[in-house]
């Protein structure tokens, strides 16, 4: 166990008060509010792949204050019927790549919508979608774009694109509405978690190393990007800690997880120190504890021992596959209890 964080016996209680604004569900009904005020579905247009097993479209839906995103759209070949669909956002710095790079939820007999990240592509993987509104003050890095108001902070934007992905994606073709997930690593692991807190009537959420979750802690017990830019911001600008906190308080993964009512998956490596398991324990464990519906949710982790932020990987996929299938077979009515399981995994 690293040093910096706590034992797994305090991490399976681990329930920090989270600094909550007051306004903080009027703060995001009013953006959705206002991002719903543009028609979700743009453009819907066949991409050549040259994979024979599955199809793939080309997808642009209105985001934020009405700004084009982009998306690939892939869905097994020939499939009848309407299938489930799972909403992946990707990790910091990377956009959408190219549509074959990610092709297991569609083997897996899904239809999968992969969400660009505006503003992000090109430190690990191209994407296709720029943030025009990312001059706002703050420091060099996407995580500190805006990050002086939360009006202005980029991930009000790219949390909102996210909410309007979901929509976007019940009206494409071939998609069952009523059997759309959330999905996502790191970044888009905590995009994920806070669509779960904004989207009441998602059918799961699977979410591994989420990122954005007990930020005020997070800032303070790591310097791995992307917290260390942050951090390297707050060195250099030593007045703009107050109006920093006050804006991560507004984006914390804790208090969207607190707010959802979706069967949840997650993982943590204990040795992560890009995402201190602390931190993801914060959101787990406090998961649907402010939903007001005490049947639900029904949630489980995979803890990693061994493994930092990289997790379960090839492992956890496969344990992802697995609750997925069981909790889209279950019937909607058949939630019974809430259930609370970590699991150690080698």
């Amino acid at each position: 166990m690293p040093h910096f964080d706590l034992p797994l016996d305090q991490l399976r209680q681990y329930a920090p008060a989270v600094a909550e604004p007051a306004d903080f569900d009027a703060f995001w009904r009013a953006t959705l509010a206002a991002a719903a005020e543009h028609p979700v579905l743009v453009d819907v247009r066949p991409e050549p792949t040259h994979l024979r097993l599955v199809d793939t479209w080309d997808v642009t839906f209105a985001g934020y204050g009405g700004d084009p995103v982009r998306a690939w759209y892939t869905r097994p070949a020939g499939a009848d019927g309407p299938l489930p669909l799972v909403v992946e956002y990707v990790g910091y710095g990377r956009g959408r790549g190219l549509p074959h790079e990610r092709l297991t939820w569609p083997v897996a007999g899904y239809a999968h919508l992969l969400m660009d990240a505006r503003g992000q592509s090109g430190h690990y993987a191209a994407g296709d979608t720029p943030d025009p509104r990312a001059g706002a003050p703050g420091g060099p890095w996407p995580v500190t774009w805006g990050i002086l108001a939360p009006e202005d902070y980029y991930y009000r934007r790219m949390i909102t694109d996210a909410v309007r992905a979901v929509q976007a994606a019940r009206a494409l073709p071939g998609v069952d509405p009523g059997r759309v997930v959330a999905a996502g690593n790191s970044q888009g692991g905590g995009i994920a978690l806070a669509v779960a807190g904004l989207v009441d009537d998602l059918a799961a959420l699977i979410t591994t190393a989420p990122f954005l979750c007990h930020v005020q802690r997070a800032i303070e017990i790591t310097d791995a990007e992307p917290y260390g830019e942050i951090a390297r911001y707050l060195a250099a600008d030593r007045t703009a800690e107050d109006a920093v906190r006050r804006t991560l308080s507004y984006v914390d993964g804790v208090t969207f997880a607190r707010r959802a009512v979706a069967p949840a998956h997650f993982g943590v490596g204990l040795r992560d120190t890009v995402c201190p398991p602390s931190t993801v324990f914060a959101a787990h464990n406090q998961y649907g504890a402010a939903n007001g519906r005490p049947e639900l949710p029904q949630r489980v982790v995979h803890v990693y021992p061994f493994n930092g932020h990289e997790g379960g990987e090839a492992v956890q996929v496969r344990r992802q596959l697995a609750w997925l299938a069981g909790v889209l077979a279950a019937p909607a009515d058949a939630t019974g209890p809430a259930t609370d399981t970590t699991e150690e995994s080698a």
